[in-house]
């Protein structure tokens, strides 16, 4: 019991902020003798402190109490095709160091050397050493397969689907707290956007992500939901036109409309574009040529959001990605298209997180885990204070 009241004490202080005793004897349902032996344990573990007064009014001013944000730090890391962002925050999610840095690896091994040297540089900018993370959660292309320490269907990052790759990136990020998760990027876009971005408070989302490649994050009941084999979400197989469904790279889907189908569809139609943002450029300044591509994009996407409607039938679909992230000029003609194909067409909005929606949902979701260990491990901090 003594236990389980310090968690209702220190959860309604991470998710109400600072209060008093009465105020969180009120909103905890306990007594204040207990809330204030909960607050003693706490203190004493460095998991809550003392942070003012309440505003003078009748009586005496009441002492407030606040979460320890510093009692622990994670560590966010987004793998992508073009560059490495990496995020160190505090127990309150309140980043603490950023790095951004462009992707020029051309192996595998070079790209796990550098994501270990940029994260531990990352950390020692925060003013903190190794010891002090946590938790670290790492959003890449493909899924992750712990068993055989395999990452599977990531054709955009050379070498990346070599067996044993993530042994290799555990060590690499070893030292950066005992808990290391490495997570598919499209579902922790998902989970970004549902803690942080469009999608606060819906139980059904799909975030359809857009860009070098083209993926699918689930949230079923507000969590992640992976299928059985963690490849729930992997449109860049789905059949589409005369592209046979096998084990191809990339995908049917994925061949169809990530970024490379965009330009090549740019400039068989004369277009100069080196990019799909070039693209989108042309489109949104009025170019016929690139709004014609534009549209024949939104009617391969609205293929896509029917056939993962007719499953799901999800509350709201999260457009994100390089591309996704054009909704102002997507969601008109996909709309149209939808209304062609499905009776229930769902609500379509842009992602608000834009390209800083991996990371948010690898804090997010390291701190789920970062917040239990801390709690987990007070008596160590306890004894270790006494030593």
């Amino acid at each position: 019991m003594r236990e389980l009241n310090q968690r209702l004490v220190l959860e309604r202080l991470r998710k109400g902020g600072a209060a008093t005793r009465p105020q969180l004897a009120g909103d905890t349902g306990l007594s204040k003798p207990t809330v204030g032996q909960a607050l003693l344990d706490l203190e004493r573990h460095g998991l809550v402190r003392a942070a003012g007064h309440s505003l003078p009014g009748p009586g005496r001013a009441a002492v407030l109490y606040r979460a320890t944000p510093d009692a622990g730090h994670v560590v966010g890391v987004d793998i992508g095709r073009r560059a490495i962002r990496i995020a160190v925050a505090d127990l309150e999610g309140s980043i603490v160091a950023r790095l951004d840095e462009p992707n020029r690896c051309r192996s595998a091994g070079a790209l796990v050397r550098s994501v270990g040297a940029s994260a531990a540089r990352a950390v020692a900018e925060a003013g903190l050493s190794p010891a002090d993370v946590v938790s670290t959660v790492v959003g890449t292309p493909g899924i992750p397969d712990p068993r055989t320490g395999t990452v599977h269907r990531a054709p955009n990052l050379p070498g990346w689907e070599r067996r044993g790759l993530l042994h290799d990136l555990r060590a690499a990020l070893g030292p950066l707290g005992a808990d290391l998760v490495v997570e598919n990027d499209a579902n922790l876009t998902a989970v970004g956007e549902h803690a942080l971005g469009a999608a606060l408070g819906v139980d059904v989302l799909v975030c359809l992500t857009v860009g070098t490649g083209i993926g699918l994050g689930v949230l079923i009941g507000g969590k992640l939901f992976r299928g059985a084999s963690g490849a729930a979400g992997e449109i860049a197989d789905l059949p589409y036109g005369r592209h046979p469904a096998r084990a191809r790279r990339p995908g049917p889907m994925e061949d169809a409309a990530a970024g490379h189908a965009v330009v090549a569809a740019a400039q068989a139609r004369g277009l100069t574009v080196r990019t799909a943002k070039d693209v989108f450029a042309r489109a949104r300044a009025g170019d016929p040529a690139a709004l014609e591509v534009v549209e024949q994009e939104a009617v391969k996407l609205a293929y896509v959001v029917a056939s993962v409607t007719a499953v799901l039938d999800p509350g709201l679909i999260v457009l994100g990605g390089g591309i996704g992230g054009n909704a102002d000029l997507l969601a008109g003609p996909l709309r149209r298209a939808l209304a062609a194909t499905t009776p229930f067409a769902p609500e379509l909005v842009a992602g608000q997180l834009g390209e800083d929606a991996v990371l948010a949902g690898a804090i997010a979701t390291a701190l789920d885990t970062a917040r239990e260990v801390v709690f987990d491990r007070r008596e160590q901090r306890r004894a270790a204070r006494g030593a």
